[in-house]
Parts: structure tokens; sequence; C-alpha cells
């Protein structure tokens, strides 16, 4: 049963993990637009709806995986998955959002070609639309509540400063820092600071500390054993396939596209995939919905020599998404354990006005300016957007609705 706001506070109850897959499941077929769109379904599905986590807290896992390396939005998913369910909860998570883009790439790599065809269709660009409309949603709902105020206002303007002049996953990561130096700063003087029973209690509890510690350890022992084990030969192609995919997940921030590169570096440049079929999985991870990071399952099933097939693409996907998903459950339980400290929160305070402004340039580019390019798409997308603030119409249907709207009456730019 969906969990319901009763006096303001959130529902802190524990939810079975079949649950939670079909929460996860739904979202994965629905959440185009990548990462960041990723974060205003999440909000809409979890804060909004479910009301299973705060606004603060929310906003304090986005935070706290976008400092980590790895696929950001599938990190805040397994994150919620862990703290409401356990470890079982985060693998169902996990599981529910992959699976559907994995195994439309798996399928696209079998030679079904008709994902890349979608990829220059109407429907496409509906989707691109949507994103839009949900991250727009997101931003407006997040600044209500989190810079409601000129100081936090200007910490969100600063930070949308900072992602545009410095760029990429050094952006976002300074401009996190400046909102929590400016929220120690500020707090208490010319930023109130809330009672406890308006910011939350921290983030609930999750795996044992020695537990915590040991999978942080575990993630960067693999990241040094990895590539020694495979200079040496051992476990062959399989281990160097494991490697490869790994390193990518592991040195990369914010996720997304910005893993391409490493992962072009690694399976074109070894010659494991050729240049064409490297694009054309780029293709048509655009027309499907879930986390970039499944193309991985497509890079493993068309790599050569084998392991490949599916096997490769278990061994690709379960290596790109580990690093990140062993340190988001590894710090997760210490950052719970400091997240009520006096500085602490006044820290995220800052920062979490700066998470808004991260958004707030997202929403303008890549999303805003990917998706409308004519007088019908800024149309379409404000329909969208008002069908999901105003009418609360559910972000599925909405998808549904704009991805149909796209096919049938938008000509593709």
């Amino acid at each position: 049963m969906d969990a319901k706001k009763t006096d303001g506070r959130t529902d802190a109850g524990h939810s079975p993990p079949l649950a939670i897959l079909g929460v996860f499941l739904k979202l994965g077929l629905t959440s185009f637009g990548g990462p960041i769109a990723h974060l205003g379904y999440f909000r809409d599905e979890f804060v909004a709806r479910r009301v299973w986590l705060d606004e603060h807290a929310y906003a304090d896992i986005v935070a706290l995986c976008q400092f980590l390396p790895g696929p950001a939005s599938s990190q805040v998913g397994f994150a919620v998955g862990l703290m409401r369910g356990g470890l079982a909860g985060a693998l169902a998570a996990w599981v529910g959002f992959t699976l559907p883009s994995a195994l439309l790439l798996l399928a696209f790599a079998f030679g079904v070609d008709a994902l890349n065809g979608l990829a220059a269709a109407g429907a496409l660009h509906g989707l691109k639309i949507v994103a839009v409309a949900v991250v727009g949603q997101a931003v407006w709902g997040m600044a209500r509540t989190l810079a409601p105020d000129r100081p936090r206002a200007t910490i969100a303007a600063v930070a949308v400063l900072a992602v545009v002049l410095v760029g990429g996953a050094l952006g976002q990561i300074a401009a996190i820092a400046l909102g929590g130096i400016a929220g120690i700063v500020l707090a208490g003087r010319w930023i109130e600071i809330p009672r406890n029973a308006d910011i939350g209690e921290g983030l609930p509890p999750t795996i044992p500390l020695k537990a915590a510690g040991a999978l942080i350890v575990a993630a960067l022992v693999l990241l040094a054993a990895l590539p020694i084990a495979r200079h040496l030969g051992i476990g062959g192609q399989a281990v160097a396939l494991f490697d490869a995919f790994y390193r990518a997940g592991a040195l990369v921030f914010g996720g997304g596209h910005v893993v391409l590169p490493l992962l072009k570096e690694s399976v074109v440049a070894s010659g494991w995939v050729s240049p064409d079929a490297f694009l054309a999985g780029y293709g048509a991870a655009q027309a499907v919905p879930g986390p970039l990071f499944t193309i991985a399952a497509y890079l493993g099933a068309v790599s050569g020599p084998a392991p490949n097939g599916s096997v490769g693409a278990i061994i690709a996907l379960v290596a790109i998404f580990l690093p990140g998903l062993l340190l988001v459950a590894g710090t997760l339980p210490f950052w719970s354990s400091v997240s009520h400290v006096g500085p602490v929160r006044s820290a995220m305070i800052g920062v979490n006005a700066a998470v808004v402004g991260i958004l707030g340039a997202a929403l303008y580019d890549p999303v805003f300016t990917s998706a409308v390019h004519s007088p019908p798409d800024f149309a379409l997308a404000l329909v969208a957007f008002l069908l999901l603030t105003v009418w609360r119409a559910p972000a599925w249907a909405v998808v549904l609705f704009t991805g149909a709207c796209g096919a049938l009456l938008l000509p593709v730019s």
C-alpha cells in the first residue's frame, strides 16, 4: 500500500522487495530523458506521491550521489530502495529500474533494429519534451521548499553560474561545495534554521557501519586488483571485460553521457567493438527509458572475443554499475550518522539550495535545448507541465500522452 502523508511527516515504514521492484519497474519503463529527468521522476514518486522521503532527505541523497562516482540517478534509486527495504530492497530497486532498458538494448544487439529507427521518430521527440516538463516540475517543487528565501535563492543562482562557467561534473561538485560553505556561513544569521521537525531527522539507518566500511574497501580493492589480474592473464577475456566496464563506472562522475568517452576508449580502441557498432548502440540508447549506463549490456553483447552475447552483456552490466552502488551503500550509513549534527545540517541547507540550481541549469541545457526547437514543441512542453503540476496527472500517463502527441503531431527537427 502506498505511503500517505498524514501530519506533514514522511512514512518511515518498510516495503517488501517485491513491492519496491514493482515501483521501480514502472519507473524503468517510463523514465525517459536522462539522469536529470530521472531525478524528477523519482521526486514525483517518492516525495510527492508515496512520501517515502521528505524534500530535504531527498535532496541530501541527490547531493551525496553527485559527489560519488557512478550513475547518479541509479545511485539515488538504489539508496531509496536501501532505506525502504534494506539490501534486498536496494537490489530490487536497481533491477527494476535497470532491467527494461537493458533488455531492450540486448535485443537491439541481437539484431532488433526497430529501436534505431525510433531514435529519429516523432515519438522520441515527444519523450524528450516530456522530460522538460518533468524536470521543470522538480525544479519548481524543490525551489519552493529548499530555496524559499532570498539567501537560498541566491545560493541556487550562484550554483547555476558555477555549472555554466565550470561545466561538467566538476561544475556540479563546485556548486555543491560552494553551497555547503554558504550554508555554514549564513545559517542562523541570514538563513533561518528550520526546526528539526521541518527539516527531517536525517536519513534513515541502512546497514551497520562496519559492513558499510567493508563495501567501500571492496570497491577500492576491486579497482586496484582487476587491472593486475588482467595484466597477469587471470580469468582471460571475462576478467578483461569486467575490468574495462568496472573502471568506467568507477571513474566517471555524473553518469549518463559522461561515461561514453571512457567506454569508447575501452571497447573501441581495444578492437572489441567497431566504431559503427558503438555509434549504433549509442543511438539506440537514446530511444529507451532508464539509465544510459545500460548501454553496457549492448556493448558486452556485441564485443569480441567471447564471452559476449548474453553472458558478455551480464558481465558488462554488473561491472559498470557495481562500483557506484558499492560506494553509495557504503557511504550512506556514515552520512546518516552525521547528517543531524548542527554544522552539517547548516551545510546541507546550502547544499540543498545548490541542488536546486544544478537542476535549474540542467533544465535549460541539455533538457530544454535538446527538446524544444519550435513553438509547437514549447506548447506541448507547457501542456505536459500543467498536467503534472496543476492536474496532478501521474508521470507515466503524461509520458504516454506526450510521446503519442509527438508521434502524431510534431515534425521531427
